[in-house]
């Protein structure tokens, strides 16, 4: 039986194209705090849970000493995760002045701008915080969904290529990918993208809201409304649907008016 997950949120970002009028969650995947590159922190001290009490703990640390990487670098994590985006960008930025060269803090420093819209000074930043001789795939996933929100979609695949030959079949990359595919308008390869995304036993809720969306834009909602619906408790899949039902009423619009794609979520696998 297939993991059971949870309905994924729907959160607003920056629009992406004039086509595009749902909201775009390219960087709105908050990672946990454990998940953050480099240190945090003393190895005995656990990160707290609750983001809100991340922000003060970190922050407190923060402002004793604003040019330690690894405070900074923590709290901007934390401002991350609790929805602080601005605030994360500019201490972040903070931190690679008094840092020149730290990679873990460009790289979260480049998701923060993507976070808060800045796709084209995400991209330079993340590009920063790796080399071509030693790539992260998980930033080159980032750089992807920054170019894919710039409707730069042949240049996006290009880097979720080069993430999927680091990570073979990676749920969250082959997300993206279906998605940039969604965007072009190539409904049949996105589909074939997330299908193998939903495939993968780590594939999470956004893989498969994604996943009914793009075969409900395909006109087939009985299929789509089974997919979101597989494997869930009575509550959650009535939410699931719910949802799809919202995303596909966003590209119905008057008759004569442009058709508009909605877009569930990229991911910035954190």
């Amino acid at each position: 039986m297939r993991q059971r997950f949870r309905p994924a949120r729907l959160l607003a970002s920056a629009s992406l194209i004039a086509l595009v009028a749902a909201s775009l969650g390219g960087c709105t995947a908050m990672s946990k705090l454990s998940d953050v590159t480099g240190s945090i922190g003393p190895k005995t001290e656990a990160a707290p849970v609750d983001p809100a009490r991340a922000v003060e703990v970190y922050g407190e640390r923060y402002r004793a000493n604003p040019k330690d990487a690894d405070g900074a670098l923590a709290y901007g994590q934390a401002l991350r995760a609790n929805g602080q985006r601005a605030q994360a960008a500019a201490v972040l930025e903070q931190a690679t002045i008094a840092n020149p060269g730290n990679k873990p803090l460009l790289a979260q420093y480049g998701r923060a701008l993507a976070d808060n819209g800045n796709f084209q000074q995400a991209f330079d930043v993340l590009s920063k915080a790796h080399s071509p001789d030693n790539p992260d795939w998980r930033l080159l996933s980032v750089q992807g969904t920054c170019l894919d929100q710039m409707g730069r979609h042949d240049e996006a695949r290009a880097y979720y290529a080069s993430a999927l030959k680091i990570a073979p079949g990676d749920p969250g990359v082959l997300s993206n990918l279906g998605l940039s595919y969604m965007l072009s308008r190539d409904l049949p390869k996105a589909e074939e993208a997330l299908r193998q995304a939903y495939a993968s036993p780590r594939a999470n809720a956004r893989v498969r809201q994604n996943l009914g969306l793009v075969v409900g834009l395909q006109g087939r909602f009985s299929e789509a409304e089974a997919i979101v619906k597989a494997d869930l408790p009575p509550d959650q899949a009535e939410a699931n649907v719910a949802y799809l039902k919202d995303m596909l009423s966003r590209n119905n619009g008057p008759r004569g008016a442009p058709k508009r794609t909605p877009v569930a979520s990229l991911s910035q696998s954190d």
